[in-house]
């Protein structure tokens, strides 16, 4: 088994914990994206919410310098939500992931394959980045769509790899995972989680 986390939760406002298992079922690669359907459905529609949440969020940080906890309750679920569906569609893992939605920073243990733990910023928070987020993440959107392209170009290799040898080869695992870093990274920043900027880095 492999076990990796995204960087510690003292200098990172979310824990990216995942243990994925060395080899995968050949054939599973043709069916999961499909299985996946009611999930990315769910993701959909907590998306739509997600984005009404980060507006809403948007104006109390700008007005008041606090982002409300139960609104980042919410973006944390979605956003671990939407991992999780990725992970299971992008066949990393095996085990189907579960319709989880508990709304809390604390991930609660119920998808033993990936776990998300976060720290949102809700006082104190930095009104003029926050007005400004937008046109400050856009850098970073071009970043980060760059490399979802080159991830998902990996990931139709990687059928192929699967398929013959019911592994992923390891060094495009780690670049996919990596790439799932640096969107989370972002997601947490867009979703006004926190004023951390992202890191122009695969790292």
């Amino acid at each position: 088994m492999e076990t990796g986390s995204f960087p510690p939760p003292q200098t990172s406002p979310v824990t990216f914990t995942y243990d994925l298992p060395e080899r995968i079922t050949n054939w599973k690669p043709l069916v999961q994206w499909l299985l996946a359907i009611p999930h990315w459905l769910i993701v959909w529609v907590l998306g739509q919410v997600a984005n009404v949440v980060a507006v809403i969020s948007w104006f109390a940080i700008v007005f008041t310098g606090r982002m409300p906890q139960g609104l980042a309750n919410f973006e944390c679920m979605y956003v671990r939500y939407y991992l999780r569906t990725l992970s299971y569609a992008g066949f990393l893992r095996e085990e189907y992931p579960p319709f989880g939605f508990t709304t809390s920073p604390a991930d609660p243990g119920d998808d033993r394959r990936v776990r998300l733990d976060f720290l949102p910023e809700l006082e104190n928070r930095n009104r003029l980045t926050v007005g400004f987020r937008i046109i400050l993440a856009i850098p970073q959107l071009i970043f980060v769509a760059a490399l979802s392209i080159a991830a998902w170009v990996v990931v139709i290799i990687a059928v192929f790899a699967v398929l013959f040898t019911g592994q992923w080869p390891a060094g495009m695992r780690d670049f996919v995972l990596k790439v799932a870093r640096c969107w989370l990274r972002l997601e947490t920043y867009v979703m006004l989680l926190t004023d951390q900027y992202p890191p122009f880095s695969l790292g």
